[in-house]
């Protein structure tokens, strides 16, 4: 429970786009392994996609889900990067001056498990009724 306290203490809005925007130069760096690569682009896709995984509407779980999606994202990068890459690309974060686009992508990743899990749910009920 100490872990997970302090990763969201670590992660405030204001290092949050600082943490996207490392994740963005990381992703054409190549110095960067495949697997973050992944990680990096899909934690991307899902905080910069116009539609959320759980609506924020939605009491308590709607912001729960990023929360920790998205940190939980930017702790596994980190942990799969060789060491001093992180800081470095922390460092051109900061000099970054450009914005961070919405990403297509995230929009079709939350559709896509959206209609996966609305297919288990068809799938169930058929079975089951």
């Amino acid at each position: 429970m100490r872990k997970l306290a302090k990763l969201f203490s670590a992660v405030n809005k204001a290092n949050l786009w600082r943490y996207l925007k490392a994740l963005w130069l990381l992703r054409r760096d190549r110095r960067t392994p495949r697997a973050a690569k992944i990680v990096a682009f899909l934690t991307l896709a899902y905080a910069l996609s116009p539609v959320d995984l759980i609506p924020d509407f939605i009491p308590v779980l709607g912001l729960l889900d990023d929360l920790v999606l998205i940190p939980l994202g930017v702790a596994l990068v980190v942990k799969l990067l060789p060491p001093g890459l992180w800081t470095e690309m922390l460092a051109a974060a900061d000099q970054w001056q450009a914005r961070l686009p919405s990403m297509i992508w995230g929009l079709a990743l939350v559709l896509v498990i959206w209609l996966a899990v609305l297919g288990v749910a068809t799938k169930w009920l058929i079975q089951n009724l």
